[in-house]
């Protein structure tokens, strides 16, 4: 009983302590990150210098990215593909995005909806209720995890408290955001290597992709809200009339 309260409390405030801990230790090492993040250059020499081990801070960086999502994951990805190159930027972006991913994921299951509402916000919350209760959430999942301008590491939080199984959730979650990664990472990658024209085609598709994600968010939502289907209804409901399927296709 104290154990299931003490999760009770901690699903309301521990996204807020979980925030407010990042914020002051972000402005403890204020201008230490400053220096670090003053320019790509610096980045990419202060993750050279830590040896054998650059790989390995990376993916913590990017596992504290998807985690906090305060900053954009194209830019961790892209300082991924400027630092170590494409293809091994994407590598490391893969391997923190699944283990931020996993914890997004666990974390929602354990805490429910009251964290998740801290997180996501309830209303917007409200806007997923079919794709979670749906039996066909795993396509709709990668629909969304594919759409330019939703907020992928947020919605791992999301994805915690739907039908889907773990291994289905790493499944749709990962291959949904590889173009995102690859894209990035390839743009990080042609940077460090001075191959302006590459760089400047990728951002202007990514430009493009991502306004067009902004200006039809809604609509593809709402397809892949028509994806999912319809809702499960749980046992206590009543089960519907003969007419109350009326206009359903």
């Amino acid at each position: 009983m104290k154990t299931r309260m003490s999760l009770k409390v901690l699903s309301y405030i521990g996204f807020p302590l979980f925030i407010i801990g990042g914020l002051a230790v972000v402005w403890i090492f204020r201008v230490q990150l400053y220096d670090v993040f003053a320019s790509p250059a610096h980045l990419r020499e202060w993750v050279g210098g830590w040896g054998y081990t650059a790989p390995l801070v990376f993916i913590a960086l990017q596992f504290v990215q998807v985690v906090l999502f305060v900053i954009p994951g194209e830019v961790a990805q892209a300082a991924g593909g400027y630092i170590f190159g494409m293809w091994a930027g994407i590598l490391y972006s893969v391997v923190g995005i699944l283990l931020g991913s996993t914890f997004n994921f666990f974390l929602a299951r354990l805490l429910g909806v009251p964290f998740v509402n801290a997180v996501f916000g309830a209303e917007r919350l409200k806007r997923f209720d079919l794709v979670l209760t749906s039996r066909r959430a795993t396509a709709a999942f990668f629909l969304l995890f594919l759409i330019p301008g939703i907020p992928k590491d947020a919605l791992c939080y999301v994805a915690g408290l739907s039908t889907l199984s773990f291994p289905l959730f790493m499944l749709v979650s990962t291959v949904g955001r590889l173009p995102g990664i690859i894209g990035s990472s390839a743009l990080g990658g042609a940077a460090a290597n001075r191959m302006w024209f590459t760089a400047g085609t990728i951002t202007v598709i990514a430009v493009v992709l991502f306004v067009a994600g902004l200006l039809y968010r809604e609509r593809m939502q709402l397809f892949a809200e028509r994806v999912a289907g319809q809702r499960r209804k749980p046992p206590s409901e009543k089960p519907a009339g003969p007419g109350d399927h009326a206009g359903e296709e």
